[in-house]
């Protein structure tokens, strides 16, 4: 059974399923670069030295750990962060080895809310508020498409009641 199925009661549906927006993965993806950029340019300076085989492990062996903790994890943490919504409630799951995660019942559920700047209207993503009965709103950001995302829970709240 998929992911988010596998976590539904029985009578709950997915209404929508997604990660945060791409625009988390842009710093990644530049890091990325720059690191090929820098160790491609310092293993061309290298290359008449006698020691430059040597040196290409350590630029291999930096770079590999600068991209593995400035893009890959990253990459990770985007592709395993779901907001889910399901016709009973609202779910937030994070995290690969430890994943921490939040259930907000429709029913619960008193307010929506969303904001975007412009640079955010542009690349069409947001922060989406919920405000449930017994906590201080919680805050989702990079939520792609959340005007539509706000009019759907909304929806999905005033069908709860």
């Amino acid at each position: 059974m998929p992911y988010p199925d596998d976590l539904l009661v029985e009578g709950e549906r997915v209404v929508l399923h997604t990660h945060p927006h791409g625009k988390m993965l842009a710093g990644p993806v530049l890091v990325l670069l720059l690191v090929v950029a820098v160790c491609g340019f310092l293993a061309a300076v290298v290359r008449e030295q006698t020691w430059a085989p040597v040196a290409w492990i350590a630029l291999a062996a930096v770079g590999t750990a600068l991209v593995v903790r400035l893009t890959l994890l990253p990459v990770i943490r985007w592709r395993t962060t779901h907001f889910v919504v399901t016709t009973r409630r609202v779910l937030v799951r994070e995290g690969v080895l430890s994943r921490t995660g939040i259930d907000i019942p429709m029913s619960r559920i008193n307010s929506v809310q969303f904001r975007h700047t412009v640079l955010e209207r542009v690349l069409g993503c947001g922060t989406l508020v919920i405000e449930s009965a017994s906590d201080e709103p919680l805050e989702f950001t990079d939520v792609p498409r959340v005007e539509k995302v706000h009019a759907l829970l909304y929806q999905e709240v005033a069908d709860d009641t």
